[in-house]
């Protein structure tokens, strides 16, 4: 059976070492008495609400799964799930980050985040029906009316309801501009939705009495493609005016998808048959208000492979300090066995330390998107706010696409660090492994990301968002550039900041040429960049280490980082030299492949 550790040591060091969260807080009046006591007692509270409530739900979750009643159209989640949950409400824990104003407690987004990527490790499936909520809660404080803010956001701050977003449908997934659900207005200002929305994740359960739908949806007149969709709130149960529970409103479950992991969410084929429904935002501009959820999603799945990376690690790191197989090929390390516990070996410690820099380095950049989604929707000055928004912009499809792919390449690793035990379900390996294959899928697949990054996020503005993470990295390569102790670290971070000018404006003229030629190289591209990221964020860690070390620190947690930050360079920071290579392919190898392909 697996286990699982809050890794609060290191999330204290991102966020008060790295990062030091509390100096940038004083800045923004609504966070600037949160001091260090309070973000590690909240973050230790969660951790064991996490390790103690969560986790013990994961694997029979995933054997259990959830349950449709075909007759009444209600699903059943695993058993516990819906206990856990009313101690999660009972707690305080939906309103961490949530408006004061509607019940939230109005602490830094940075901390909810650490809370989230313990609930991911913990239990990703259970996670994703509070997850969801939290992305209907902003698309609402955002976007939706007076009357929809007082009626429906204390509902989801206080996680009394749920909330989804309905955006696929069997014909369309990403190619949101081709949906059909049709919204007809009424008299009364509401709007009759009909239609099928799939893979809507917790879209149905047992475990709050409201679910709050947001629906996307076209009206009778609205123009053909993305520039015709409208965004609608469509709860399971009408509401009264005095925010009351009233009649079963017409959207139920028809389905649920049957999953290589997740068993315990119910992802759900949804029927809108006349569902009574009100507009949220303006007509034919319901994407960009569902953009505040879909990238708030997207960051949250980013978050979710950054938790499974880590509790994968944990178990494979205790798997090969116990394991005994063979002997050490430089001679016996352990004496009275017999034989040598597989940690031994050079390429179960490079298994390892693939996961362990994966999480750490993803810890560091989902801690830096939130911190600037916190100084992007609070700081007083204009200007942060725009720099903010426009770097978190950036940053998160490498959110949500890189840190996907590693977690993918590292619950693998670690699985396979276990052998023939960790295809074997009842040590939890597989689980961890299957789930994590989804996070590379939804919220827009990761080759989606990568375009978005390349064709929009950079060359959409000439490079500028770009430019601005370069100033990052050029501000710590002048800083540390002659420290000798640094050298290995920051030498091939500058080394490849200066590639990227390169290589970016290389793709730049052949996409002007061909935007075929975009499309071939993009998905190699997000991952040069995302490492170019990660590598930033390596060297500093560094830096905060070397630093702590020769203050005469003897903590080994700043040993452990150094070694850690040689291996992520020395072995996964290469990989961009093959990839700047494949990127320069070129698209021909691609598309004049008719016969290979007939």
């Amino acid at each position: 059976m697996p286990t699982y550790t809050p890794p609060l040591r290191d999330m204290q060091f991102v966020l008060h070492e790295l990062l030091k969260v509390t100096d940038e807080y004083k800045q923004i009046p609504k966070h600037a008495d949160v001091d260090v006591d309070t973000i590690n007692a909240v973050l230790e509270e969660g951790g064991k609400f996490a390790a103690e409530v969560t986790f013990p739900l994961n694997i029979s979750g995933d054997e259990e799964g959830c349950k449709l009643n075909k007759e009444t159209h209600e699903v059943a989640t695993p058993k516990g799930f819906k206990e856990a949950y009313q101690k999660y409400v009972e707690g305080g824990w939906p309103a961490l980050s949530c408006d004061p104003e509607y019940g939230g407690q109005g602490l830094p987004f940075t901390l909810n985040q650490n809370f989230y990527e313990m609930l991911n490790a913990a239990n990703q499936a259970w996670t994703m029906y509070p997850g969801l909520s939290h992305g209907a809660y902003e698309a609402l404080h955002a976007h939706g009316t007076e009357e929809q803010k007082k009626k429906y956001l204390p509902k989801l701050a206080s996680g009394e309801w749920t909330g989804t977003m309905c955006l696929t449908e069997p014909h369309c997934g990403t190619d949101l501009g081709m949906l059909r659900t049709k919204a007809e207005p009424q008299a009364d200002g509401t709007y009759r939705i009909t239609g099928n929305k799939i893979f809507i994740s917790a879209g149905e359960h047992d475990m709050a009495p409201n679910i709050l739908h947001l629906v996307l949806a076209r009206l009778p007149d609205a123009p053909q493609g993305s520039k015709g969709i409208s965004l609608f709130l469509v709860p399971k149960f009408n509401v009264n005016a005095d925010g009351s529970i009233g009649s079963r409103n017409g959207i139920y479950c028809g389905g649920l998808e049957h999953k290589m992991g997740i068993h315990g969410n119910a992802t759900a084929q949804l029927v809108l048959d006349g569902a009574v429904g009100t507009m949220v935002g303006e007509p034919n501009k319901g994407l960009q208000a569902m953009f505040v959820m879909m990238n708030a999603a997207r960051l949250g799945v980013g978050n979710q492979s950054l938790g499974l990376t880590e509790v994968a690690f944990q178990n494979a790191l205790a798997y090969a300090k116990d394991r005994i197989q063979m002997r050490s090929l430089s001679g016996v390390k352990a004496k009275d066995k017999p034989a040598d516990p597989i940690i031994v070996h050079p390429d179960v410690r490079k298994m390892l330390l693939t996961a362990k820099a994966y999480a750490e380095g993803g810890r560091a950049l989902a801690n830096f998107c939130a911190l600037l989604l916190d100084k992007e929707l609070h700081h007083p000055d204009e200007k942060v706010r725009k720099d903010s928004a426009e770097l978190v912009a950036l940053l998160t499809p490498i959110v949500k696409a890189f840190i996907t792919d590693n977690g993918w390449t590292a619950t693998s690793a670690c699985m396979q660090v276990y052998g023939g035990h960790g295809y074997i379900k009842e040590w939890g390996m597989e689980q961890f492994v299957r789930d994590a294959r989804i996070n590379m899928i939804y919220e827009g697949t990761n080759t989606v990301q990568s375009l978005d990054l390349l064709g929009r996020k950079v060359l959409g503005n000439n490079g500028a968002t770009l430019k601005k993470f370069g100033k990052l990295v050029a501000q710590l390569v002048e800083e540390e550039g002659v420290n000798e102790k640094m050298s290995e670290f920051i030498n091939p971070v500058a080394y490849l900041g200066d590639q990227m000018t390169k290589f970016t404006t290389e793709l730049g003229f052949k996409g002007f040429q061909n935007p075929d030629e975009v499309g071939a190289a993009a998905v190699d591209y997000l991952r040069v960049l995302g490492h170019l990221v990660f590598g930033y964020f390596w060297a500093r860690m560094a830096q905060v280490a070397l630093r702590e070390i020769e203050a005469g620190n003897k903590d080994p947690f700043y040993q452990a980082k150094l070694q850690t930050a040689r291996f992520y360079f020395a072995r996964l920071f290469p990989e961009t030299a093959t990839l700047l290579r494949t990127a320069r392919a070129g698209v021909k190898n691609l598309l004049d492949t008719d016969a290979a392909l007939a």
